[in-house]
């Protein structure tokens, strides 16, 4: 397993981070079971992967204490990641969705940053988190009024100061919103969004920004919620409140078309003698150091399938290759 520093602390970080979001069940993972989770991640820590992403939001607060469990004893071997802004049944702040029968609230507020540090604490069983992240910015310019960038900072950089956190990071931010925390003195040490074979947009607007101030760029769902293994079939139903059931190349108009792409990329795979998921993952990371890639899995196989992918290095013309074919499938189908 290879290891890097987050941004410009001495964080020593797996290059490969266990995602905890399926692990936290509910409608949008169905079918979990905690004791096969809490082996997975031990399963992880043994494959060499230290560092842990969950959220709140994932089970309302149940992948933090699956994690938590996890740990439990053995605290001070891993990195944890886990964010702030979203609650449930609060009546406070800005109105989200309906998740598994609860309401949840997005707030950026600094007595909401803090109370989210402590519940998260609490349910991880730890007195200290790594990296914290701002879960999602404040982009509606009349919630600004109520939220001001200010108010958020203060309070990250205050639990940063109380030794609450070790790291900022944020979270399915725009270049914008990176800029105005920043322009308020927020050290920020790492960014989290989606980028997968199908989803590139970060590569114009934030991978620029984190190469020009040294921040680590951490990768979610690098395998589009499993589309990219080669697994998937065509016939394939997503059901209702699924975290897939939002993403594009899910839906049924075009999951065939993304699944024909998948296949085709084969002839690659045998020639690296790697999966598809392996593909998936070198092809994010490829000359990109500052690149940390978030693997989701609910299972030990699933999580092995992914804990190797740091050892397959791709060439120039084979990205190249790879981007082209992608870019043909979108031109056609949309993504």
């Amino acid at each position: 397993m290879e290891y890097m520093k987050i941004g410009h602390t001495d964080i020593n970080a797996s290059a490969i981070t266990f995602g905890a979001m399926p692990i936290g069940g509910g409608t949008w993972w169905s079918g979990s079971d905690d004791k096969v989770s809490i082996d997975t991640i031990h399963r992880a820590y043994d494959l060499g992967i230290n560092t842990i992403d969950t959220a709140p939001i994932y089970g309302l607060g149940h992948s933090e204490e699956v994690v938590g469990k996890a740990i439990a004893g053995q605290r001070d071997k891993y990195v944890i990641s886990t964010k702030a802004t979203f609650d449930w049944d609060t009546g406070e702040g800005r109105f989200w969705h309906e998740v598994d029968g609860h309401k949840v609230y997005v707030a950026h507020g600094y007595k909401d940053i803090i109370k989210d540090c402590e519940n998260s604490l609490k349910r991880l069983g730890t007195d200290y988190i790594d990296i914290y992240y701002t879960h999602n910015p404040v982009r509606d310019p009349a919630w600004l009024e109520k939220y001001p960038v200010e108010d958020t900072v203060r309070a990250l950089m205050d639990l940063k100061k109380a030794g609450k956190i070790r790291c900022i990071g944020s979270s399915n931010v725009d270049p914008e919103h990176i800029e105005a925390y920043m322009a308020c003195g927020c050290e920020i040490d790492i960014i989290q969004r989606k980028y997968t074979i199908l989803a590139r947009g970060v590569e114009e607007n934030i991978l620029p920004i984190c190469e020009k101030y040294g921040m680590t760029f951490h990768a979610y769902a690098p395998i589009e919620r499993g589309l990219l293994t080669g697994t998937v079939t065509k016939d394939r139903v997503v059901p209702p409140g699924d975290a897939r059931e939002d993403q594009a190349w899910w839906a049924p108009d075009k999951l065939p078309h993304a699944i024909d792409f998948v296949d085709g990329l084969k002839d690659i795979c045998e020639e690296y003698n790697c999966t598809q998921t392996d593909l998936a993952i070198a092809f994010i990371r490829h000359n990109r150091p500052y690149v940390n890639v978030i693997y989701g899995a609910r299972k030990i196989k699933h999580l092995e399938a992914g804990a190797a992918t740091v050892n397959v290095t791709l060439r120039d013309d084979t990205v190249a290759e790879i981007r082209r074919r992608a870019e043909e499938l979108e031109a056609k189908y949309g993504g």
